[in-house]
């Protein structure tokens, strides 16, 4: 670090990205950002820009994929208030863990087109012992356009790993 000055914030990986987490005081000017959860189901809004569409002015495939990651990442994100504590104490019980993305079911059904506002839905099927599944939709108003089954191991070291007890007991409040 630059004068030797040490960093208090910490780190957690998921989707092989390195995800910084904030700490409340810092996120209160971008929350708005991440979306809320209602209900159990997390929800993110997605404007369309022109670099999303393929040449025939539709939302590209792929791009699908970069929202949903979205809205995994700000699901995690959204899922507790000492979201911090759990992650701290998950890399103490597994070093270097991550979560990744095992497998994924997808439907496309109607196209999503420049200037659209898209609602990305997360919400928790299952919790269990290594994996989570995850289930989301792109919505366009009452439109659903997109939806997947998304499997997401927890992984350390390479292997998949269970999921240390207290982001298990978190992740399944939701269930409920």
């Amino acid at each position: 670090m630059p004068g030797g000055s040490k960093s208090s914030s910490r780190f957690a990986i998921t989707s092989c990205r390195l995800l910084q987490l904030e700490s409340p005081a810092m996120r209160e000017g971008t929350a708005h950002l991440d979306g809320e959860i209602r209900k159990g189901r997390h929800h993110m809004e997605v404007r369309v820009y022109y670099e999303d569409t393929d040449f025939s002015g539709i939302v590209y495939h792929a791009n699908y994929l970069r929202f949903m990651e979205r809205g995994r990442t700000n699901y995690l994100r959204l899922m507790g208030a000492e979201q911090h504590a759990l992650f701290a104490e998950a890399e103490a019980e597994t070093p270097g863990f991550a979560f990744v993305v095992r497998s994924m079911q997808i439907d496309f059904l109607k196209p999503a087109r420049m200037d659209d506002i898209l609602d990305v839905v997360t919400w928790p099927v299952a919790v269990k012992g290594a994996s989570i599944i995850l289930a989301q939709e792109v919505r366009r108003g009452s439109d659903v356009l997109v939806k997947a089954e998304v499997r997401v191991a927890f992984i350390s070291e390479g292997r998949a790993q269970p999921i240390p007890k207290s982001l298990r007991t978190l992740m399944k409040a939701d269930l409920d």
